[in-house]
C-alpha cells in the first residue's frame, strides 16, 4: 500500500482512535451469542491491531482501554440488570459496580497494548501473527482467574459455530482464541505490511482454518452404555416474585407437578436454587418427592440452597437422591457481591439497613468427586462455572455425563443466557460429554459431545424439556492436558520476538 493512504489512515487514527477502539469493542460483543457473528471475533481485534500500528505504550494502552470499554459495556450491560432490577440495589451502587467491572477488564487489554509497543514496537510478522496472538491468549487466561476472574466474552466463544471449534477438545477455548488471533493478525499485513508480508499471512493463517474444519469430525471419546431418558423441569418463576412469601407455595406446587408429571424419566433435573427455601424448611416436601421417584424408578438433581446448622453456613448445592442415598455438590466458584462480599463490617451493616443481601454462601471443597445419578458418575457444575474450562477437568476420568444448574432469572431477556449458553457448549466439546443443563427460566438444552444443541426449551415459559442423553468415556486431549500446553505455547511465542527485538536494540543501538 502507497504510503499517502497509510499517512492518511495514521492521521485518522490519532485524531479518532479512541472511538474507533470503543467502537470495535462495542461491534465485538455482536461476535457472541445472540447474534454470533463470528467473523466480527477476527475483524474487531484485526482494527485495534491496527490502531497500535506506531502508538507509543501510553497511547497504545489507552486504545486498548477504550476497546475493552467498548466490549464489556456493550456485552454485559445485564449486570446492571441483576443488581438493580433484580438485585433492588441503588441505581448508583449498580452504575459503580458494572462500571468498575468494565474498567477492570479494560485494563488487560490497556496492558497488552502498553506491553506491545513497549517490548515489540517494530511492523513484522513476528508482531501481527506471533506477539499479538500470544499476548491476547495470556491476557485472556489471565483475567479468567486473577481476583475470581471473569472469563466473560473471550474470543473464543464466539466460534461455537466456525471451523475453530475443531481446536476445543485438543487445547481448549484458548486455542480456539489463538487461532482466531493468529487471523485477525494475519489481516494487518493487507493494510500494513510489505508485498512479501501480505504474500507470507495467508499461508501462516489458513491452514488454521482447514485443521480446525478437518477436527469438527473427530470423535475423541466413546459411548459407555444405553441411552438414558432426561427430563429437565424449567420452573420459569420471575426472579422478583420467587422469594415473596405469597408466592411461595405457588412455587413449590409448580415443580411438585411438574416432576410428577414426568416420574419414571431415568434422570430428572431441577435448576439452580429452584425452591424459594432452604433444603431443610422444605425436608417433608423432598422426602414425599424422592419417595414417589423411587417407586417410578426416577433419579432426582435438585438445585436447592442449604443451611448447615454445625457450622452455621449457607451452601448454593446441587443434591443427587439416587438409589436410596443422598449426595450433595457445593459450587465452588462463588459470583463476588453476588454470593460473597469482599467488604468490611461497616459496609455489611449499610446493606443490612439497606435491605440488600449481606450474608456469604460458603464455597464447596475444590476436590469433589463425581455425583451417582441415573446410573452415572456425573460431573456438576452450578451457574457460571460452566464459563471455567478447567474446572471441570478433575472429574472427566471418571464422569460419564455432565449437568450444569443455573438460575439465569436474575438476568431478564438480556443477552445473557445466550452468552453462557455458548460457553456451556464449549464444556461438552473440550469434554467429550452429553451435556444437561438446567435453568430457572432458560435457555434450558441438552447438548450433544460435539457442542451442538440437541433439543433447547422457550425462555420464560414453564416446561419440562425431555430427551436421551448417552453416557460417554475417554479422554480428549484437552481433558488430558488442561489449558498448559497452549499458555507454555502462548508464552513461548511471545517471548521470542521480544528477544529478537531487544537482540536488535543491543546490536543496533540508536
Amino acid at each position: 500500500m502507497s504510503a499517502v493512504p497509510v499517512a492518511a489512515m495514521q492521521a485518522l487514527a490519532s485524531r479518532y482512535g479512541g472511538w474507533v477502539a470503543l467502537a470495535a469493542g462495542a461491534a465485538c460483543s455482536l461476535a457472541f451469542a445472540p447474534a454470533e457473528l463470528f467473523p466480527l471475533a477476527v475483524v474487531c481485534p484485526m482494527v485495534l491491531f491496527l490502531l497500535w500500528e506506531g502508538a507509543a505504550p501510553r497511547r497504545a494502552a489507552f486504545l486498548g482501554l477504550a476497546y475493552g470499554a467498548g466490549l464489556y459495556f456493550s456485552g454485559t450491560y445485564w449486570i446492571y440488570t441483576a443488581v438493580h432490577v433484580f438485585g433492588k440495589a441503588p441505581t448508583w451502587l449498580a452504575l459503580f459496580l458494572m462500571a468498575g467491572l468494565v474498567a477492570i477488564m479494560s485494563a488487560y487489554y490497556a496492558l497488552v497494548g502498553w506491553a506491545l509497543a513497549r517490548f515489540v514496537p517494530q511492523p513484522s510478522l513476528r508482531r501481527w501473527i506471533v506477539a499479538l496472538p500470544a499476548a491476547w491468549v495470556l491476557m485472556e487466561w489471565l483475567r479468567g482467574w486473577v481476583l475470581s476472574g471473569f472469563p466473560w466474552l473471550e474470543v473464543g466463544y464466539a466460534h461455537s459455530d466456525s471451523p475453530l471449534a475443531g481446536f476445543a477438545p485438543v487445547g481448549g477455548v484458548h486455542l480456539v482464541t489463538l487461532a482466531s488471533m493468529v487471523t485477525a493478525g494475519a489481516a494487518v499485513p493487507a493494510i500494513r505490511g510489505t508485498a512479501r508480508d501480505r504474500a507470507t499471512a495467508p499461508v501462516v493463517a489458513a491452514p488454521a482454518w482447514t485443521a480446525g474444519a478437518a477436527l469438527q469430525g473427530r470423535a475423541w471419546t466413546t459411548p459407555a452404555g444405553e441411552e438414558i431418558p432426561v427430563a429437565i423441569v424449567q420452573g420459569a418463576v420471575p426472579q422478583d416474585l420467587k422469594w415473596q412469601d405469597d408466592h411461595r407455595d405457588a412455587t413449590l406446587e409448580l415443580y411438585r407437578r411438574m416432576t410428577r408429571s414426568v416420574l419414571g424419566t431415568r434422570l430428572i433435573v431441577w435448576p439452580e436454587a429452584a425452591l424459594p427455601a432452604l433444603a431443610h424448611e422444605v425436608g417433608p416436601y423432598l422426602a414425599q418427592l424422592w419417595e414417589e421417584a423411587e417407586r417410578s424408578g426416577s433419579d432426582l438433581m435438585l438445585g436447592l440452597l442449604r443451611y448447615d446448622a454445625d457450622n452455621k453456613r449457607y451452601y448454593n448445592g446441587l443434591l443427587a437422591l439416587s438409589g436410596g442415598e443422598a449426595d450433595w455438590y457445593y459450587k465452588r466458584r462463588l459470583v463476588p457481591f453476588g454470593e460473597f462480599f469482599p467488604v468490611p463490617s461497616f459496609v455489611r451493616s449499610w446493606m443490612r439497613l439497606m435491605s440488600l443481601t449481606y450474608v456469604d454462601m460458603t464455597p464447596g471443597g475444590d476436590d469433589q468427586p463425581a455425583v451417582d445419578a441415573a446410573g452415572q458418575k456425573v460431573g456438576v457444575t452450578i451457574c457460571y462455572e460452566d464459563a471455567y474450562g478447567s474446572e471441570q477437568l478433575g472429574v472427566l476420568r471418571e464422569a460419564t455425563l455432565l449437568v450444569n444448574v443455573t438460575n439465569n432469572a436474575w438476568f431478564g431477556d438480556s443477552t445473557a443466557p445466550h452468552q453462557q449458553l455458548q460457553m456451556a457448549r464449549f464444556r461438552a466439546l473440550e469434554a467429550g460429554r452429553y451435556l444437561v443443563r438446567a435453568t430457572s427460566n432458560g435457555i434450558t438444552a441438552i447438548i450433544a459431545p460435539d457442542g451442538s444443541v440437541v433439543k433447547r426449551a422457550a425462555q420464560f415459559v414453564p416446561e419440562v424439556l425431555q430427551g436421551p442423553v448417552r453416557p460417554f468415556s475417554g479422554l480428549t486431549p484437552y481433558a488430558r492436558t488442561g489449558n498448559w500446553p497452549v499458555l507454555l505455547l502462548s508464552a513461548l511465542l511471545l517471548l521470542a520476538p521480544a528477544g529478537v527485538a531487544a537482540a536488535r536494540r543491543r546490536r543496533d543501538p540508536p
